[in-house]
């Protein structure tokens, strides 16, 4: 029955965090609206969630979300200087990931990674060909910008999950 109500419950843990760090309010309304998202979300997407990977290195997660939030951090600033400062210094590139993971979920959240910190989106996944197309706003050494996504995401990922 419990599992029923809560397919995720580290999921639905996570979306009651989010919300009263975001909300900004800890009242019980918040508290009870934070619940109230941390059940029904999981339900809803539980259909899509299927076949996700265990996380084996708890631990690690919790420094690789450390190391992702710090990121983002950064590169909000060095997006902000980029755009406000000469516009030469902007270099726009595409550059083509090869994926070591096999696992499209493993492979998806690198890319959301490489989305969520400014100046770089992920542009297809391709999975057939373990390949990931990325845009970056300042690309200047194409071989350092893959090794890097390599070695600061995918790497960690795949050793978080077991890959």
């Amino acid at each position: 029955m419990l599992r029923r109500l809560l397919p995720h419950p580290l999921l639905s843990i996570g979306i009651l965090l989010l919300w009263l760090v975001l909300a900004r309010a800890y009242t019980l309304n918040s508290l009870l609206f934070g619940l109230l998202l941390g059940v029904a979300l999981p339900l809803l997407t539980a259909a899509f969630l299927t076949d996700l990977p265990r996380v084996h290195k708890p631990l690690k997660a919790l420094l690789f979300f450390l190391i992702v939030c710090r990121d983002i951090i950064v590169a909000n600033w060095e997006v902000a200087l980029l755009v406000l400062g000469p516009l030469h210094r902007i270099e726009p590139r595409f550059v083509t990931v090869p994926l070591s993971t096999s696992d499209p979920f493993i492979a998806t959240l690198v890319g959301s990674v490489v989305s969520l910190t400014p100046g770089t989106v992920t542009v297809d996944i391709d999975m057939e060909q373990r390949l990931m197309l990325v845009h970056g706003l300042r690309i200047t050494d194409a071989a350092g910008t893959i090794a890097g996504i390599k070695a600061r995401y995918e790497a960690p990922l795949m050793e978080i999950f077991g890959c």
